[in-house]
């Protein structure tokens, strides 16, 4: 599964991504957080929860969780949907943003 990806905003501990992996295209929210649903609405807009899409939220507890978490929520996500990724520490967050095609950032 090769990702391909592009930076649309940045967040408070994190980025927006514009992202394609295959035939799917999607945003995604990956930031640095608790695995912690009530934080998602500090920073993803409300309507994005209005909208068509679903919105799906995965914790990334380490690095070596990344791939699998990126590719089991793009196995269950449709066009328009987004992507939550609370990364629970920087080296899971850069290792996210890695699998979702782009180079580890600082944040």
């Amino acid at each position: 599964m090769k990702a391909f990806s592009r930076i649309i905003q940045t967040l408070d501990r994190g980025v927006l991504l514009d992202v394609t992996i295959e035939e799917l295209t999607c945003r995604a929210y990956v930031v640095v957080s608790d695995p912690d649903l009530e934080r998602v609405a500090e920073f993803v807009p409300a309507s994005q929860f209005e909208g068509d899409g679903d919105v799906h939220v995965t914790a990334v507890a380490s690095a070596d969780e990344a791939r699998q978490q990126v590719e089991d929520l793009a196995f269950n996500m449709n066009v328009g949907d987004a992507a939550v990724f609370l990364c629970g520490d920087d080296s899971a967050y850069a290792a996210t943003l890695e699998e979702l095609g782009q180079n580890p950032v600082q944040h």
